[in-house]
């Protein structure tokens, strides 16, 4: 009878801090998008009405002036073209290159094959901006300075690319790889119809990092490009912001057509990119 009392009690704190729990989540939520739905709701904005005390939250005269601003007179279409043939590219080629190199350090034995693995894995730790320097310098002996392949170069093949394609690939039975051996398949077939099919929830996750990753690059395409009209949509909007710091609501269009693609590729591939992950790192 003493156990009814003690065993309520417990279910009404799980409860309680479970709803608890719910309500900081949502509390965050919040906080994160309002500052979103503040920005798309300032592009529709007339000129100055953004910069208003206190601040409005819906705009009072709804205008799509700032967009057709931003793709007649700023020539943003040309930008948002450059980002969309450098994101695209170094997608494919980031999930070609990654899966060929991850499947053969999971599965294929050569010379030295984990001392390089290591050797890699170790470098993961290195910031990304302690080789731009070396990256440049050698981008520039091979005349890829100011040329859309100098940006996609450095996502064909990246460490964390390769690490999380190996660490999936070795959940791939070896059995089932030595049978399509076996029958007369070639290691290219082995790998395209054996391994690709079994590998495809990381290469889905591999392919939307990459995208995100290449689309929102600032840095990179900085420094590689000195041709204003290279500009990937990033580069594009900062320069913007030079030019045109009064106009927020401006700036605020600009921000919104940035995010759009990004925001749409991850929603698309959510869940298959987080399965990915979480699946890629219990494998390993």
């Amino acid at each position: 009878m003493s156990a009814r009392p003690y065993r309520g009690r417990r279910n009404t704190a799980k409860a309680t801090s479970m709803i608890l729990l719910h309500v900081v989540l949502i509390i965050g939520a919040m906080a994160t998008l309002v500052p979103l739905g503040w920005m798309v709701a300032a592009s529709f904005m007339t000129a100055g009405e953004a910069n208003s005390l206190p601040p409005r939250l819906i705009p009072s005269h709804p205008t799509w002036d700032n967009y057709v601003t931003m793709f007649t007179r700023l020539d943003l279409l040309k930008h948002f073209l450059n980002s969309a043939i450098v994101t695209v590219a170094a997608t494919l080629l980031s999930v070609l290159v990654n899966s060929l190199a991850g499947y053969a350090f999971a599965k294929l034995p050569f010379p030295g094959r984990e001392r390089i693995f290591k050797g890699m894995a170790a470098a993961l730790v290195v910031p990304a901006q302690v080789g731009m320097l070396p990256l440049f310098l050698l981008l520039r002996q091979m005349g890829l300075v100011n040329t859309y392949a100098g940006v996609i170069v450095p996502y064909m093949a990246s460490i964390f690319g390769i690490f999380m394609i190996r660490q999936y690939a070795l959940s791939i039975p070896d059995d089932l790889l030595d049978a399509a051996r076996v029958e007369g398949a070639g290691e290219w077939a082995v790998f395209r119809l054996v391994a690709l099919p079994v590998i495809k929830p990381i290469l889905v996750t591999l392919a939307a990092f990459t995208f995100l990753s290449a689309w929102n690059d600032f840095m990179w395409p900085l420094i590689i490009l000195a041709d204003s009209g290279m500009y990937t949509l990033p580069v594009a909007l900062a320069n913007l912001v030079g030019e045109h710091v009064q106009d927020t609501e401006l700036m605020m269009a600009g921000s919104v057509v940035t995010i759009l693609p990004a925001l749409g590729v991850f929603l698309v591939f959510q869940r298959a990119y987080v399965q990915g992950i979480m699946s890629g790192g219990v494998k390993g």
